[in-house]
């Protein structure tokens, strides 16, 4: 049982979500998650990604004992509410916190085929915009994720908090550059949100594998005209509001492309 607050565990689990967490992410192959939602999917064998260390509190582990989710396989690391308090960020932990490792996966890691859809998010920002996503994208059947250059980190811990353990069903690749992943993109069934777009969201068609595109949400997208294969759409909104959040205009378009099908159109 750790009982100091000048322990090492907590200088550790606090360097992943300081100011220098993104570099302290990347240099060690970490990222951490809270809470008893994230582990109900990442204590499951073979998870990916798999947890490195998992702290709990006396409180936490009589939960996960009383709920019958088996931790025997994990390496765990009893901790005192004090210690918790002190490693977390949430306002109100839940005494459960997991160090987990950084996924490595690249493009050619990404299955593009035959019914898969995934959504390419151009720098946006928002981590909760992101999170939100990711489990839409999730909820949906989206088959993946993918981040351009200058986006948020995906496995930083409020996005990680709003993926809601989808993080743990769906393959993420970061950092990706339009360049490349057009040069594998086997069609033409890249479609890219953007607010006064000619084409409506309503009159697309489409063939898999198909690429979602959504940009910024300050400045949206780059200009496509060096990108002829790259298709604009819009939301059409006959009501009043003049926009969307991202994390609900992306939502919209998802659940409406995985249901066409299903309209008969």
């Amino acid at each position: 049982m750790i009982e100091s607050l000048h322990s090492p565990h907590i200088a550790r689990v606090k360097a992943l979500i300081g100011s220098r967490g993104k570099k302290s992410r990347k240099e060690s192959g970490l990222f951490l998650a809270e809470g008893l939602q994230f582990l109900r999917e990442a204590a499951k064998i073979g998870s990916n990604p798999e947890i490195e260390t998992l702290y709990l509190t006396t409180t936490a582990r009589l939960k996960l004992a009383a709920d019958g989710l088996d931790i025997s396989h994990l390496n765990t690391v009893d901790v005192t509410d004090a210690v918790m308090n002190a490693m977390g960020e949430t306002v109100t932990p839940q005494g459960i916190i997991g160090l987990c490792k950084l996924p490595e996966l690249s493009l050619k890691d990404i299955e593009i085929g035959p019914n898969k859809k995934y959504i390419y998010l151009h720098e946006i920002q928002d981590p909760g915009n992101a999170g939100t996503i990711l489990r839409t994208a999730d909820a949906t059947g989206f088959s993946g994720v993918i981040t351009a250059p200058n986006s948020v980190d995906l496995f930083s811990p409020k996005v990680v908090r709003a993926s809601a353990g989808s993080l743990w069903h769906l393959p993420v690749v970061e950092r990706v550059e339009m360049s490349d992943l057009l040069s594998r993109w086997p069609n033409n069934s890249i479609f890219a949100l953007e607010v006064g777009a000619k084409k409506s969201l309503l009159e697309i068609e489409y063939a898999d594998p198909s690429l979602w595109i959504f940009g910024n949400e300050a400045h949206g997208l780059p200009q496509w005209e060096n990108q002829p294969r790259v298709s604009s759409i819009t939301i059409p909104m006959p009501g009043n509001a003049e926009s969307l959040n991202l994390a609900a205009a992306a939502s919209i378009v998802m659940f409406y492309v995985t249901q066409l099908p299903h309209l008969g159109q």
